[in-house]
């Protein structure tokens, strides 16, 4: 078995769970790839320890790796879908983050999924992905995203006005703050919280939602993900923020994107009990309320 993790960073007390992780692994034989950024002068010792190989970027994984670990939160299994790319090799999120909708899956129980990764006793969730095309080059390395593609006003300016289309037929104008296009996966990161709806992944869909729109008639539509969505923008000054999840570009207003969806996807890794809607209801707190 042949497996990569990765992290943003681990402060002292996260470290123990890295070095828990690692000894699970060892006693399944496998064979590790370590973010550079974990593989330190601090961490020599770990590295003889357990044999650890450093790796610095996607290229430098192992063809044949089987899973990719991250630990940490949400935004470092984006940073992970990024960095797998088009590989096809299936992420599994470790909880060391708060809400933890992607990494879903708890310190407490790092053994249990590596055992469940040994045995192959686990299931992987191909996730869609949103492509952003535009008339100039814009996310060039890696122009594709987990969760949403979003235009928002730059800094206080006031309200843009986005014509927005689908397969080249209008469909409105959005005089707001911004608009997301949210895959299924990203329907509960940003997209919630700007009241659009909750999408289960395997849906076929694309969710666009308004934020803070000045048409209080004006809602999220759920479409489907054959579409391509393309948009002018207007405004009183001439740039605009693009966003692919974490990552963001300053455009000129006058620039044209469509985004639609990715030819390839992402395996989110999940141990055979930890279904989206347990996820659901144990990340929003549903079915707690004491009166019912």
């Amino acid at each position: 078995m042949k497996v990569a993790i990765y992290s943003r960073g681990l402060d002292a007390a996260q470290q123990e769970h890295l070095r828990a992780l690692l000894q699970a692994l060892k006693l399944h034989k496998a064979e590790v790839q370590l973010f550079h950024t974990m593989a330190g002068p601090a961490q020599k010792s770990l590295l003889r320890s357990f044999n650890v190989e450093p790796f610095a970027e996607a290229a430098q994984l192992h063809p044949q790796t089987d899973c990719l670990i991250t630990l940490g939160g949400d935004g470092t299994v984006l940073d992970s879908a990024i960095m797998v790319g088009s590989k096809g090799i299936p992420i599994l999120g470790i909880n060391f983050g708060r809400l933890g909708f992607l990494a879903s899956i708890g310190k407490e129980e790092m053994a249990k999924a590596v055992e469940a990764l040994a045995s192959q006793t686990f299931i992987t969730d191909q996730r869609t992905l949103i492509h952003a095309d535009a008339s100039v080059p814009i996310f060039a390395e890696a122009p594709f995203g987990l969760n949403e593609f979003v235009l928002h006003k730059k800094d206080v300016s006031s309200m843009i006005s986005i014509h927005t289309y689908l397969n080249g037929e209008f469909l409105n104008t959005y005089w707001a703050d911004g608009l997301i296009v949210s895959t299924p996966t990203g329907s509960t990161a940003y997209n919630l919280s700007c009241g659009g709806p909750i999408v289960f992944p395997d849906s076929g869909s694309l969710v666009i939602t308004p934020i803070a729109p000045h048409n209080l008639n004006v809602r999220p539509i759920v479409v489907p993900d054959t579409n391509v969505i393309s948009f002018e923008v207007e405004g009183r000054t001439n740039e605009v923020i693009c966003s692919l999840d974490n990552r963001k570009q300053v455009i000129h207003k006058d620039v044209q994107i469509a985004v639609r969806k990715e030819t390839f996807t992402t395996g989110l890794v999940r141990l055979n009990e930890n279904t989206f809607l347990e996820t659901l209801r144990n990340k929003l707190a549903w079915g707690l309320d004491k009166r019912n």
